[in-house]
């Protein structure tokens, strides 16, 4: 028996109408009318509330519905895939403007009197804005699941890099006719703005993880 059929005969001996299921399951009743006629299939969320409100096991729901079980496994695949693409467009956004920051500093905009305005810029708005903002987008992406407090690490590191690649190796490059030593190249690694990647890093993935759990929360009353 297919799963509509199931669906139908499950619904019907609890006496609820195709309106009544449609309102406990958000959807419109033409939707519930497409599963129990077998013209769609329902997404595993649907399928769980159904089998929640029917009282009968998801085993039964599904058994022997080689296409409805098909169609759950295309729809995971494409949920995975949605969620690796979130996470890349989400890391991308913000390496694009590390990229950039980059770029603009030999290029000259860290060289002489545009020093400091470039400092500013990067060290006081552009990085930690961005930091902060793709933080909040992943915190309120499910996806990441506990990894997501791992991307602190990311951030602090990136940071922390920023100011290595740009002013560090300047200075370096300054001095190079005195023989750089290690300890003089390891001087420009400023663990402190690491510290501070991270922190804001870690803001913004708990505002964004709070403001999710908050979401879903009203969804549920």
């Amino acid at each position: 028996m297919e799963i509509g059929s199931k669906l139908k005969a499950a619904r019907a001996k609890i006496g609820l109408t195709q309106e009544k299921v449609a309102e406990e399951l958000g959807v419109s009743r033409q939707s519930v009318s497409n599963w129990e006629n077998n013209r769609s299939y329902p997404d595993i969320v649907s399928v769980i509330k159904m089998s929640d409100l029917y009282s009968i096991s998801l085993d039964e729901l599904l058994k022997e519905d080689k296409k409805m079980i098909e169609h759950l496994d295309e729809a995971t695949n494409e949920v995975k895939s949605r969620k690796r693409l979130s996470k890349l467009i989400e890391v991308g956004s913000f390496l694009v403007i590390w990229a950039v920051s980059m770029i603009a500093f030999w290029a000259g905009a860290g060289k002489g009197s545009d020093a400091l305005i470039y400092s500013i810029l990067i060290f006081y708005i552009i990085m930690p804005v961005s930091t902060l903002t793709v933080s909040l987008f992943i915190g309120m992406d499910k996806g990441w699941n506990n990894l997501k407090w791992l991307m602190t690490l990311f951030f602090g590191l990136a940071l922390m890099l920023t100011d290595m690649e740009t002013f560090g190796i300047a200075w370096l490059s300054a001095h190079e006719n005195e023989g750089v030593t290690a300890a003089a190249f390891f001087s420009t690694f400023r663990f402190p703005l690491f510290v501070i990647g991270a922190a804001i890093s870690a803001v913004g993935i708990g505002i964004g993880t709070v403001t999710r759990k908050f979401r879903e929360k009203k969804q549920t009353e």
